[in-house]
């Protein structure tokens, strides 16, 4: 069974382990269709045997969160369920041919496969394409764009072995004058020994965005010298500024609860210069539940009486907006007020990847670009240790995980925003971003994989899996802007207003038939894609042809007449 992505004609080889004949597809839509069920490998596959055109349910497995055996009494006693947790697909069928036992523990066998001690297909996958994406990201090369290391900074390899932290990066970059028994001292003083690190350094006043996990200060205050005076360090190497900006992402009486729990936030009068701002961005529970409110609103029926009253009761873009003001806060703080920045959250690896990576985007056009996006992404992602597979839930049948949230989904939703006000300034266009997303559940590249580098290190998937970025800088045209410009020294500050954001349709609701867009808009993308770049050798051919016609037209004035060089 083969599988198209896109132009390149990808095929995926699938081996089939089920075929089931006469199944109905319960559809809110359009009713019972009857057909025959294929589950592989990799994918769900329905296909109507009575309808013409025929319906056809395409589904990745990796996007299945929940399956459950139900019992469906009105299509006669005979009749057995399977609900799958998707985008809520049912399928019915007959007790008399395969088992509805059999099926289940096929499917769930496939869709769960870490459930059942067997590896995730991206390890399957052997498709070749011509770039290799997992060379896309090289910190040395990427610390050296931003003038690194210099006279206050070095790029360190004490985590080579993930013995100092096992969820930061093999290479970091330090204060160069701190010692490696300074830094273990402050390592354990800091939640998940997630010591502060710098993420990005402004080109001309120096101001650096430095994250981290949280001062493990507890009830009773404690106090660590050796953090206090690793922040003063942090804080002199920027001579545009005498003062550190700390941005807590926590609300407040959340951080105060962490505190007596033995985690905590710093404690002004211990940080001497040191400013301390709580964001008030909810955890990751509420994110989770602000999501699932937000699925019921779009599918399967939609209120058309109560849409707005009904998004706008899942508090889903007031978290979006949280974030995109935090962010420009941060960013701000850099640009304008050349102060240096220390973010972090709990424990610095969901709220505090969401606010570097958003504030580094406003602030560096690099990552506005197809292949710098790509670099934020693995650099404060990936590299820093979100925890995907936890939040995710790659390959795990427990739906009920209260480890899994949508906090990747909530940053590039900020970025779409973002792209919404800023149209010309990113290089990638929307279904870049809903193929990033879609890549995210699918387990069929290996980009996304695994909580850590360090994981990812010892699961062999830099060897043994396929990078999307693979699959994306093969085809670039696909997923580029045609209305990019490129200005390399603008800095961004999205409008963070509720007035200013809009719920993401394309995404969230591209699954309901009564929402889709009639055209798709990437296809539009690309015929002017097309047009702009004939236009754009039409007008340098006008150039060269008006060059040459001044260069003759000066040549004739000049003839004859004597020349005067002054040394």
């Amino acid at each position: 069974m083969g599988h198209k992505v896109s132009k390149l004609k990808i095929v995926i080889l699938f081996r089939q382990y089920s075929s089931v004949k006469d199944v109905m597809y319960i559809c809110p839509f359009s009713g019972v269709a009857r057909g025959t069920l294929t589950i592989t490998d990799y994918k769900l596959f329905f296909k109507s045997l009575l309808r013409d055109p025929p319906f056809v349910l395409d589904v990745n497995l990796g996007a299945i969160s929940r399956l459950e055996s139900v019992a469906v009494q009105s299509h006669g006693e005979n009749t057995q369920g399977l609900e799958i947790d998707l985008r809520n697909p049912r399928f019915a069928y007959r007790k008399e041919g395969q088992s509805n036992l059999e099926v289940f523990e096929i499917l769930s066998k496939y869709a769960f496969p870490l459930f059942h001690n067997l590896p995730l297909f991206a390890f399957k996958y052997r498709e070749t394409f011509p770039e290799d994406g997992w060379k896309i990201y090289d910190p040395v090369a990427e610390y050296k764009r931003q003038g690194l290391p210099n006279e206050s900074w070095i790029i360190s390899k004490v985590n080579s072995s993930y013995e100092v932290c096992e969820t930061y990066p093999a290479l970091l970059v330090l204060p160069s004058n701190v010692t490696e028994d300074e830094l273990k001292r402050v390592a354990a003083f800091r939640a998940k020994r997630r010591f502060p690190v710098l993420s990005w350094i402004h080109p001309e006043s120096q101001a650096a965005i430095v994250r981290c996990g949280q001062p493990q200060v507890g009830p009773a205050d404690r106090r660590c010298r050796e953090d206090e005076r690793y922040l003063q360090t942090i804080l002199d190497a920027n001579a545009q500024s005498h003062k550190l900006c700390i941005f807590d992402a926590r609300q407040s009486t959340v951080a105060d609860t962490n505190k007596a729990k033995d985690g905590g936030y710093e404690n002004e009068s211990f940080y001497i210069n040191v400013e301390l701002n709580f964001l008030e961005i909810p955890n990751i529970h509420v994110m989770r539940e602000s999501l699932r409110k937000l699925k019921e609103v779009v599918y399967p029926a939609i209120d058309q009486q109560r849409w707005f009253s009904s998004v706008d009761s899942t508090h889903w873009l007031e978290y979006i907006r949280l974030l995109l003001a935090g962010a420009v806060r941060i960013a701000d703080r850099i640009e304008s007020g050349k102060t240096s920045v220390v973010v972090h959250c709990s424990d610095g690896w969901d709220r505090t990847a969401q606010l570097t990576s958003l504030a580094m985007l406003m602030l560096d056009a690099h990552y506005r670009s197809l292949r710098g996006f790509q670099v934020l992404l693995e650099k404060e992602w990936l590299s820093f240790g979100h925890r995907f597979a936890s939040r995710v839930g790659h390959g795990d049948g427990n739906h009920a995980n209260s480890e899994r949230s949508p906090l990747f989904v909530q940053f590039i939703d900020c970025v779409w925003q973002m792209t919404r006000q800023f149209p010309s300034a990113f290089e990638f266009n929307e279904l870049f971003l809903i193929t990033v997303l879609d890549h995210l559940y699918s387990c069929l590249f290996g980009t996304f994989l695994y909580n850590s580098e360090q994981e990812r290190v010892s699961k062999e998937v830099y060897s043994k899996t396929v990078s999307l970025w693979s699959y994306v800088n093969s085809q670039l045209e696909e997923f580029t802007n045609p209305l990019y410009v490129n200005y390399e020294h603008n800095v961004l500050y999205p409008v963070a207003s509720l007035r200013h954001l809009e719920l993401w349709v394309s995404y969230y609701v591209r699954w309901n038939p009564r929402m889709r867009p009639q055209v798709p808009v990437h296809q539009s993308l690309k015929e002017l894609l097309v047009l702009k770049s004939e236009l754009q050798k039409r007008v340098d051919e006008l150039k060269r042809d008006a060059a040459s016609s001044h260069s003759l037209s000066s040549s004739s004035e000049h003839e004859g007449m004597p020349m005067q060089t002054t040394v």
